[in-house]
């Protein structure tokens, strides 16, 4: 299933475009669904590079992977050990043995920071660049003061779309357990032509297909042609209207609908199937896994930027995701690291072997770490003062460590990166300069981002 956000904008003549839709049965296909598909400003050069994010939801321990502290005490240490990696000097967590052996391509940030402590308000921080007002605060939900548009929307308004809109996030929304949605996954106050497709999905299903890329069963060739004569009919008198900027979007995206449903380019994006049966099994026939797998298909195919959250695991500790308040050792050790690690392994060696490292940035990344110490229940808490995320591709300085945490991983020492810093990096390696400015509801000009480029990241 796709879901794609719609605001319900009125028209000039009071109606929405839903209500426009439903008159007289005239959607395209009998349903209520047309999605705002970007329009971008400019053209832009086609050498942009593209990006992944992957989004490990519930917050990943720093400890156990990416900066290992063995001379802590063993309350802090834990039990897993620390490993060489294919840079001498470089040490990952034990639990992360195959992306050790590509250390070689990854720039290591041990000193990010968003100084809170709560999933929704740190998961804003990092999605946007923008901290969430006020801090510390969960189960926040989307709206302003909070509504910055995130780096995939930023990006979807930068760049024109082919068949594809310019950024996809799959296969859902990143939400705790009690509420449905973080804020920062959408376009905000950037507007709703601008938001990320997000695709709800289960590739790993053998009969996974994309419903909306599809005719209803119920609607022959014949019928839809009917439909759509209709709807140009519609047109016509909405023309004699007095023109507005919500009539003209809409007809742009009933076109888009259109372009979608008949491009072969689109239709083998999401042809999954056609994957070698080997490589399809080293990402793993899990949801998580062959969501990276798509991701990869849909930058081959014209997307710019795909965000793939983590899916939580059935049977696992803690709900399946990161949040590993209790069992910490043994979600990792059985659970979260070994499918990881070979998902997130797999993809850099998939986009090395097709020559695509260099022009892709993945960025392994969750909303906070963890606690240095380790609770009564086995497990770390939330803990946003320090930790680390993961570069590479695209520019990154591969083969290095850039900041450090003290002996503890409690506090940054040195080479402290704030989110804004990050998406200001992120979009430098993308092509775009952090002063580039997009335009708010009072059509005052913002930069994308008010960060720094952290000049130790890029080669």
């Amino acid at each position: 299933m796709i879901t794609v956000h719609d605001s319900n904008t009125p028209l000039c003549d009071g109606l929405t475009r839903r209500e426009w839709l439903h008159l007289g049965g005239l959607g395209i296909f009998g349903l209520s669904m047309v999605p705002q598909w970007s329009v971008a400003l400019t053209d832009k050069p086609k050498t942009f590079k593209k990006c992944i994010v992957l989004f490990f939801l519930g917050g990943p321990p720093q400890h156990e992977t990416w900066d290992p502290k063995p001379n802590a005490p063993s309350e802090v240490r834990g039990e897993a050990r620390p490993i060489a990696t294919s840079v001498p000097g470089i040490q990952v967590g034990e639990w992360m043995p195959k992306t050790a052996r590509l250390a070689h391509h990854l720039c290591i940030v041990r000193a990010m920071r968003t100084r809170d402590n709560a999933h929704t308000a740190s998961g804003y921080y990092m999605c946007t660049g923008v901290p969430h007002q006020p801090m510390n605060v969960e189960n926040a939900l989307p709206g302003a003061p909070n509504d910055h548009p995130c780096l995939a929307a930023v990006i979807r308004h930068l760049r024109r779309g082919s068949a594809l809109p310019s950024s996809i996030m799959l296969p859902e929304v990143l939400h705790n357990d009690s509420t449905p949605k973080w804020p920062g996954q959408d376009a905000g106050w950037l507007g709703r032509s601008a938001d990320p497709w997000l695709l709800t999905c289960d590739p790993s299903s053998p009969r996974f297909n994309v419903k909306e890329l599809q005719l209803p069963a119920e609607v022959t060739p014949g019928r839809f042609r009917q439909r759509y004569e209709l709807l140009q009919q519609l047109n016509s008198q909405l023309d004699k209207l007095q023109q507005s900027p919500a009539i003209e979007r809409y007809d742009i995206h009933s076109r888009q609908v259109l372009d979608l449903l008949r491009s072969p380019q689109c239709r083998r994006a999401f042809a999954i199937d056609r994957e070698p049966p080997a490589l399809r099994d080293r990402y793993t026939r899990t949801k998580f896994g062959q969501s990276v797998l798509l991701a990869r298909r849909l930058l081959e195919a014209g997307v710019s930027l795909v965000q793939v959250n983590w899916t939580r695991l059935p049977g696992a500790p803690n709900n399946g995701h990161w949040d590993t308040h209790s069992k910490n050792a043994e979600a990792l050790k059985n659970h979260l690291m070994p499918l990881m690690d070979q998902v997130y392994s797999t993809l850099l060696e998939d986009l090395a072997d097709r020559g695509l490292l260099d022009e892709t940035l993945v960025v392994w990344m969750g909303e906070f770490g963890r606690s240095p110490k380790i609770n009564g229940r086995g497990g770390r808490d939330h803990w946003g003062r320090v930790f680390s995320v993961a570069l590479a591709g695209a520019g990154v300085r591969a083969g290095s460590v850039y900041g450090a945490s003290d002996k503890l991983g409690a506090e940054p020492k040195d080479g402290v990166v704030n989110p804004e810093d990050l998406t200001a990096t992120v979009f430098h390696l993308l092509g775009h300069s952090p002063h580039t400015e997009i335009r708010d509801t009072q059509n005052r000009p913002v930069p994308i981002s008010r960060g720094r480029i952290v000049k130790g990241l890029l080669a």
